[in-house]
């Protein structure tokens, strides 16, 4: 446990750990989105997909268990480093600089994790926690995003996700120590390439469910 302690009261464990948990909901996102593509299939294929996943039992409830697990680290982490921050510049600059690698991405993400928290807690009581004892996964969906106001909301969380991940993906390479100025710059337009295809990915299928 020791480790634990060293980890949490470090600077540099911090960083890292947001980092870990970070770039594993990255690709978390691109499973969930693959699953998401059956939608455009139809209602019986989304629902066998929907019904192999259950089908996996344990391993699907270790899976949401180290979700949670790794949510909780990642807020934990990014509230501390927020206030630590905080502490370490109690007076901000009258200058804001652009320099070292600061983009509006970097500066919004305090607020863009705040906002992805709010939606993935509304994602899961729409979806998740609804009621599925009259009608299928497929179903709920559908009716979600036939809700000019859900399909608003969706779609504005797919562009603060995409924001969010542009900056996330890079930024996890780097506090790893795994930068280097002849590929990284690869690694951030390949990490904003990723953010965009997450964000189209994830927005087109609520619009291709409302006109349908």
């Amino acid at each position: 446990m020791n480790w634990v302690v060293k980890t949490f009261s470090s600077s540099i464990g911090k960083k890292s750990l947001m980092a870990v948990t970070g770039l594993s909901f990255c690709g978390f996102l691109a499973v969930h989105l693959f699953g998401n593509i059956f939608l455009y299939v139809g209602r019986e294929s989304f629902n066998s997909y929907v019904d192999h996943l259950h089908g996996l039992g344990v391993l699907v409830n270790l899976a949401e268990a180290g979700l949670i697990l790794f949510l909780a680290v990642h807020v934990t982490l990014a509230v501390l480093l927020y206030f630590q921050n905080l502490a370490a510049r109690p007076v901000r600059y009258a200058l804001k600089r652009r320099a070292g690698g600061r983009t509006w991405a970097s500066q919004l993400m305090p607020y863009t994790g705040l906002y992805i928290l709010s939606f993935v807690v509304i994602h899961l009581v729409t979806f998740k926690f609804a009621d599925h004892t009259q009608r299928t996964v497929y179903d709920i969906v559908q009716a979600a995003f036939h809700d000019p106001g859900y399909l608003a909301f969706y779609a504005l969380s797919m562009i603060v996700v995409g924001f969010h991940v542009s900056h996330g993906v890079w930024s996890g390479f780097q506090t790893l120590g795994l930068s280097h100025p002849r590929y990284m710059p690869a690694i951030e337009k390949g990490g904003l390439l990723y953010s965009v295809l997450l964000g189209v990915g994830f927005g087109l299928i609520p619009l291709y469910l409302f006109v349908r």
